[in-house]
């Protein structure tokens, strides 16, 4: 261990060591007998802590977390992949925080929220929001209890986007990563593998509510779908808009058009400094042609991968209905298609 992790392990110690007198002893007692000894008494802090109910320290803060939202077959697997193969990155794979809250919030109505017995109420937003803020950090320090100085964790998040707002109103020092992809192709790939034989189907549950609306009734799931998308991906784009923190907007056609210019651009505008050549070497772990043949097309996880496929898997009927719904999202980020 170099000498300045091994003073701030002294520091940590000394620091936990005023909570116990057993601990206190214990520390002056080996301190200065050497590295195996404070060994000893992490496992003995440990212990004390875990019994007493308090939270591993970890090095989880707010700072070292990169929110990744946007909509599902919006490229989040693809950029949480890359990510994972980058030095110093740990991946919490969708803890759906943003939707146990988001959800229930967006769901009360105005006078619910105008009420002081409500618990997520307009007139105690400040107490509660204090409350999101350390239930998302002591559950990413139990998860992560070794996640290192300099380390990031990469929150792979876009089911829980409709609560991008509350989330990032309560870790404005987070960084966050907004992938946005034209809403007819998300509703388009959803559909497809929500099919009969279709990926996504065979994952439901077969209590799951109307479980083969895609085939029998799929102009009234892409009307239930394009809701979650505007919903989701609006919540996020307007989370995106205010928070302070460092950010950055990331179009899936521009991944797929350039994967590497679109990825070295989020590192830089989220500040997270990354390698080039571990960079381009995950490029091409991942990419569309490392995949096997098998495992793409119609009704599997990866099926076209490029954009444009909606103009042939929707209806016109089904085209208007997602326009419809998203039409602030495709005038600005899809105004001439």
């Amino acid at each position: 261990m170099v000498s300045g992790g091994l003073e701030k392990l002294r520091r940590d110690l000394r620091r936990m060591a005023r909570k116990s007198r057993k601990l206190r002893s214990f520390y002056y007692e080996t301190k200065s007998v050497g590295r195996r000894f404070y060994l000893g008494f992490m496992v003995e802090a440990a212990r004390f802590t875990e019994k007493n109910g308090e939270v591993p320290a970890g090095g989880v803060g707010p700072e070292s977390m990169v929110w990744v939202f946007g909509s599902g077959r919006s490229g989040s697997t693809w950029v949480r992949s890359i990510m994972s193969e980058m030095d110093g990155h740990r991946i919490w794979e969708e803890p759906m925080v943003g939707k146990l809250f988001g959800e229930f919030h967006a769901r009360a109505d105005a006078e619910s929220r105008r009420s002081a017995g409500f618990i997520l109420g307009d007139s105690t937003r400040k107490g509660w929001r204090r409350a999101i803020r350390n239930f998302v950090l002591e559950v990413a320090r139990y998860s992560f209890p070794r996640l290192g100085p300099g380390e990031y964790l990469v929150v792979k998040e876009p089911n829980g986007s409709i609560g991008a707002p509350l989330l990032m109103e309560a870790l404005p020092e987070s960084r966050m990563v907004l992938l946005i992809r034209d809403p007819r192709d998300v509703i388009s790939s959803v559909l497809d593998a929500s099919k009969k034989g279709g990926w996504l189907r065979e994952r439901w549950d077969d209590a799951a509510e109307q479980p083969e609306l895609a085939d029998e009734d799929p102009d009234g799931f892409v009307k239930s779908w394009a809701a979650v998308y505007r919903d989701g991906v609006g919540n996020a784009l307007r989370a995106y808009r205010v928070h302070p923190g460092p950010k950055a907007l990331v179009k899936y056609e521009d991944l797929v058009d350039d994967t590497h210019t679109a990825m070295s651009r989020l590192y830089c505008e989220i500040g997270v400094p990354y390698s080039d050549a571990q960079l381009v070497r995950a490029m091409e772990k991942f990419s569309w042609a490392s995949i096997p043949e098998a495992e793409k097309g119609p009704g599997k996880f990866f099926r076209k991968g490029e954009p444009g496929g909606w103009r042939e898997d929707l209806t016109p009927e089904q085209v208007s209905i997602v326009e419809e719904a998203n039409a602030p999202i495709l005038r600005e980020f899809y105004p001439s298609s």
